[in-house]
């Protein structure tokens, strides 16, 4: 069984010595970080051993990803919307193929479960993010993943349904496989649909693209701000990277269409909890 210590470089970044000077520091950088762009990355947060067991964890599991390629626009729609302009986010689609291990292909005891349930790490991304706690997502298939970029695939420009997620890079492509984001670009008051329309033809105004490493663990606010992984090109290696998924409530599992759209399947938990929602804002998703 994995220790904490085994997994996590806690000199470099002591999560589980809240209070101790290194962890205020990375504490304070992180929070200034996401203030200014929404945004943070905490280099080399996993010993490289660490990042190598969670490797093999992965391709151990790759059996089991959903891997699907749809044209979507931003929002996760397949279909025009006639109440809409053809030059519109809303009906500007473009390809995303990727893949998805879902969370219940990962066993207690593998070095990916053992750091997303961490209590020390959750609470280290709850002060980063200036929340009092966070839970680990309830949802059985999205709450622990892993996103699989093979050679020949991207995952475009999107906005996520949650306010904020957590990834781990843990396999970089050879080329290719940025993550690039134009921050706030919306907001509760505006969906920003022109900044959006220019960014979905090329356009580069805002775009900021991150130089992750594996081992660096990124702290996103996805909800506001439009962001993509860039096609791996044929002939690379592949893309991994794990996503840890917290909510601020207990007991959170994720949206019906979306679940289906990225792991092919839903749950009776994922049919109950679309009947009893109750949204937060009023974005297209």
């Amino acid at each position: 069984m994995y220790e904490l210590a085994d997994i996590i470089n806690l000199d470099r970044c002591p999560v589980d010595k809240p209070g101790s000077p290194a962890y205020l520091a990375a504490v304070e950088q992180a929070r200034a970080d996401l203030r200014v762009d929404g945004c943070a990355v905490i280099k080399d947060l996993l010993r490289p051993e660490a990042v190598r067991a969670i490797s093999d964890e992965i391709v151990a599991r790759k059996h089991t990803t959903h891997f699907s390629t749809q044209s979507i626009n931003p929002y996760f729609h397949v279909m025009r919307d006639p109440n809409y302009p053809d030059r519109h986010p809303l009906n500007t689609f473009i390809e995303r193929s990727s893949g998805f291990i879902p969370g219940d292909a990962w066993q207690p005891h593998t070095a990916t479960s053992i750091l997303f349930h961490s209590s020390e790490l959750a609470q280290f991304v709850a002060d980063c993010l200036e929340v009092p706690m966070l839970y680990c997502y309830a949802d059985p298939l999205a709450g622990l993943t892993a996103n699989i970029l093979d050679p020949g695939q991207q995952f475009t420009w999107h906005f996520d349904t949650n306010d904020f997620a957590v990834t781990v890079l843990v396999d970089e492509a050879d080329e290719g496989g940025l993550f690039e984001y134009v921050p706030m670009i919306r907001d509760a008051a505006n969906e920003g649909f022109d900044n959006i329309q220019e960014i979905l033809e090329g356009g580069t105004k805002g775009v900021h693209t991150l130089d992750l490493r594996a081992g660096d663990m990124q702290i996103f606010r996805g909800r506001h701000s439009l962001h993509r992984v860039t096609r791996v090109p044929v002939g690379s290696a592949p893309r991994h990277a794990a996503i840890f998924a917290y909510t601020q409530e207990p007991g959170v599992i994720g949206r019906l269409e979306r679940t289906l759209q990225l792991f092919g399947r839903v749950l009776p938990e994922h049919e109950a909890a679309e009947r009893e929602r109750v949204r937060s804002d009023q974005l297209i998703d």
